[in-house]
């Protein structure tokens, strides 16, 4: 007695299947693969490239000074080098700074909760001094 079991379907190959499992093999023999120049030829460059220098020094005589550390707290209260400033000391100190070293580095720590205004009324007085090379200080 024969069972009728259904519509014969004819069996299909995945393609899309086969293509990932080609791709996967080419991908593992150009990762393999080790890409040599022939004995005695140099490769050519294509455009010559000059690399800049690093202005970082591991010599103390050489390195730039440490910077002036400015403190501003949550109410505006200025400090340098950990001692409590007035506004005008702190004029008086950038004045003489700049006139001894117009390069001297400028370190800004501020409260994070320190109104914007205090610190900006810091950078003015950097910049009326003449003093550039002023950064903050975050973590």
């Amino acid at each position: 007695m024969r069972i009728d079991l259904g519509d014969d379907e004819q069996p299909e190959i995945g393609l899309i299947a086969l293509i990932d499992c080609i791709f996967f093999l080419l991908m593992y023999f150009m990762v393999a693969t080790s890409f040599r120049h022939p004995d005695g030829e140099k490769p050519e460059k294509d455009m010559t490239i000059v690399l800049p220098t690093s202005q970082v020094t591991l010599d103390r005589a050489a390195a730039s000074p440490a910077p002036l550390v400015i403190g501003v707290d949550a109410g505006g209260a200025l400090y340098v080098d950990r001692k409590a400033v007035s506004t005008q000391a702190l004029h008086d100190l950038l004045k003489r700074e700049a006139a001894r070293d117009p390069a001297r580095p400028v370190r800004i720590d501020g409260d994070q909760s320190t109104r914007y205004q205090d610190i900006v009324h810091v950078l003015e007085l950097c910049q009326f001094e003449g003093l550039t090379h002023v950064s903050m200080h975050t973590r």
